[in-house]
C-alpha cells in the first residue's frame, strides 16, 4: 500500500509503525527533506468508517480552531475510492513524551500541574454551547451521503450529523436503521438523546437478542452457569423510556450541549518537559467517537482519573502516605505509594476543576448528577447478557424520584420489594466478583480488557496458567474444576455473538 508517490523530491523517505489502537493503525511518516507527519488508517472492522473519520477530522478542526493543542489535519478521506484504498487522515507530529510513559514516575507537584493543564482545556472546550447533540461534521461531507441535513453551526463549515458514540455503532448494531441523531428541532434534542440509546438497543435485541452467558465469565457463578436472555433487559430498558424524560434537569445549565474528549486518558495526552524541569500538555490526540451530549450527561472524572471507590478520595481529604510508611515492607510500600498516587490524582482533578472550570464544577455538584448518567450509560450500553446495573440504578430512582424529577407526576415504576432485596443481593454478589477479577489482573499483570504489552505478554500467560492451576488446586469437586476450565477468566472467547 502506498500512501505517497516516492518519485519526487517530497516523496517517503521512511515508513513506520507507531501504534496499533483500538480502531486504528498509525504510522509516522519521514519526508526526504525530513519533514514527518502521522498517518492514520482505520482497521477492516473499524466502523462506520465514513463517519468515524469525517467526524474525527472535524472535530479536530473544530476545537484547534478554539484554542485547543491538537494536531492540524493535513488532509484526509473518509472512503476507500484513493490511490491508497483505505481511509485516511494525515495529520500533524507532535513532538513530545505520552503521558502514559511517564504516568507512574510522576511526583506530587507534576500531578497536580498536569491535572490542572488538563482541566484547563476541558474548561476551554466546554465553554463552547451546541444547538443539539451529536458528532461535528463538516457540511459537506455530510452531504455527501444524502442523509437528512445536519444542524448548521454559525461557523456554516460544520454541522452537526449523527451521534458517535460507540454503544450506537457497536457490531451489528451499524446495520440497524434506527435514529442516531440529531434532533430535528433543537429544544426536543435533550429527550431525543435520552430515548434515542435505549431505542437503538431495544432495536437491537428484538433483531439479534439470543440467551447469552454473561459476556464477563467472573461473574457467571453468580447466574449458575446459566444462559441468560434478553427479555428481562428488553423489560428494563422499556422502565427507563417511561421515566427518562422526567429526569431532565430542571436547571437550564445542565441542559446546554457541550463537547468532552471521548477517551480522555494517558496515553491520549502528549507532555513535553519545558527548561525548567516541568511538563507541559503539548496536544491531546485520538478524537475518535466524539460527541456532543447535553452537560448533566457529560458531567464526570475521567474514568483513568477516578478514584471513586476510595473512602479517602470520597471525602476529598489532602492524601498524604501513612505514618508507619517507612516501616513497612516493599510490597506493602509499593502499594501505598499506587494507592497514593491515585488519590493524589483524583484530589488534584477534583480541586482543579472547582477553580477552572465552573461549568463542569456545577454539574459534578448536582447530587442527582451521578445518577442521571448511570440510567442514560446503562440504558445504552450493548447488552452482554445482563440488565442488573440498569435495573439496580432503576430501583434507585424509584427512592429518590422527588429529587430526581423536582416533584410533580409520580413515579411510574412499583418494584416487589422480595425483588429490590434479591437484585441488590446480586448486585452485592457481583460486585465482589469484580474486586476479585481486579485481583487476578493485578497478578497476571494485564489491563481490565486484557491487554500488555508485547514484551510482558510470554510472563503475563505464564502468570495465568500459575493463577488457574492454584484455583483448580483449591476446588472441591469434580463439577466446581470443570466450571473452573470452561470459564476460565483470561482463555480466549468467541466474542462475535456480543457484537
Amino acid at each position: 500500500m502506498m500512501l505517497f508517490a516516492t518519485n519526487s523530491a517530497y516523496g517517503s523517505s521512511t515508513f513506520e509503525k507507531l501504534a496499533e489502537g483500538g480502531f486504528n493503525r498509525t504510522f509516522l511518516i519521514t519526508m526526504r527533506d525530513g519533514f514527518q507527519l502521522v498517518a492514520r488508517i482505520p482497521y477492516p472492522v473499524t466502523g462506520p468508517k465514513y463517519y468515524a473519520v469525517a467526524s474525527e477530522v472535524a472535530t479536530m478542526d473544530f476545537l484547534r480552531l478554539s484554542g485547543l493543542p491538537i494536531p492540524k489535519v493535513y488532509g484526509y478521506s473518509p472512503t476507500s475510492d484513493n490511490v491508497a484504498e483505505t481511509e485516511y487522515i494525515f495529520m500533524e507530529f507532535v513532538k513530545g513524551t505520552k503521558l502514559s510513559d511517564i504516568w507512574f514516575d510522576l511526583e506530587e507537584r507534576e500531578i497536580e500541574s498536569i491535572m490542572r493543564q488538563l482541566v484547563q482545556l476541558e474548561a476551554k472546550m466546554m465553554s463552547v454551547s451546541f444547538p443539539a447533540g451529536g458528532s461535528l461534521y463538516y457540511a459537506e461531507d455530510l452531504e455527501r451521503l444524502a442523509l437528512k441535513p445536519g444542524i448548521p453551526l454559525k461557523d456554516e463549515r460544520f454541522c452537526i450529523g449523527p451521534d458517535m458514540r460507540l454503544p450506537l455503532w457497536f457490531g451489528r448494531r451499524s446495520l440497524l436503521d434506527v435514529d442516531r441523531g440529531p434532533s430535528s428541532t433543537a429544544d426536543k434534542s435533550v429527550e431525543s438523546t435520552l430515548i434515542g440509546t435505549a431505542n437503538k438497543e431495544l432495536a437491537y435485541l428484538h433483531e439479534f437478542g439470543q440467551p447469552l452467558l454473561p459476556y464477563r465469565r467472573i461473574r457467571r457463578d453468580n447466574y449458575q452457569y446459566q444462559e441468560q436472555s434478553p427479555s428481562d433487559h428488553i423489560d428494563n430498558l422499556h422502565r427507563y423510556l417511561s421515566i427518562a424524560s422526567s429526569f431532565i434537569p430542571k436547571d437550564p445549565s445542565l441542559n446546554v450541549f457541550r463537547i468532552r474528549h471521548p477517551d480522555f486518558q494517558e496515553s491520549n495526552i502528549i507532555v513535553s518537559r519545558l527548561p525548567d524541569s516541568s511538563l507541559q500538555v503539548v496536544s491531546v490526540i485520538d478524537w475518535q467517537h466524539a460527541y456532543i451530549l447535553p452537560t448533566f450527561l457529560l458531567a464526570s472524572i475521567p474514568q483513568r482519573l477516578q478514584n471513586h471507590h476510595d473512602r479517602i478520595s470520597q471525602s476529598m481529604t489532602q492524601p498524604s502516605l501513612p505514618e508507619n510508611f517507612d516501616e513497612l515492607g516493599e510490597a506493602a510500600q509499593s502499594n501505598e505509594e499506587e494507592l497514593h498516587r491515585r488519590r493524589l490524582v483524583h484530589y488534584h482533578y477534583i480541586k482543579s476543576t472547582e477553580q477552572f472550570n465552573e461549568v463542569h464544577s456545577a454539574a459534578l455538584a448536582d447530587p442527582m448528577g451521578v445518577l442521571r448518567n448511570r440510567l442514560f450509560v446503562h440504558a445504552g450500553e450493548p447488552w452482554e447478557a445482563e440488565t442488573i446495573d440498569l435495573k439496580v440504578d432503576l430501583i434507585e430512582a424509584t427512592k429518590n424520584w422527588e429529587k430526581l424529577t423536582g416533584g410533580g407526576a409520580p413515579c411510574p415504576l412499583v418494584f416487589d420489594d422480595e425483588d429490590v432485596r434479591e437484585t441488590m443481593k446480586l448486585d452485592a454478589a457481583l460486585t465482589e466478583a469484580d474486586d476479585i477479577l481486579r485481583a487476578a489482573q493485578n497478578i497476571v499483570g494485564c489491563g481490565e480488557e486484557g491487554w500488555v504489552p508485547l514484551d510482558h505478554y510470554e510472563e503475563a500467560m505464564a502468570r495465568s496458567k500459575r493463577l488457574k492451576e492454584d484455583v483448580l488446586a483449591a476446588t472441591s469437586s469434580a463439577e466446581e474444576r470443570a466450571e473452573v476450565e470452561a470459564h476460565w477468566l483470561f482463555d480466549d472467547r468467541d466474542e462475535e455473538k456480543y457484537m
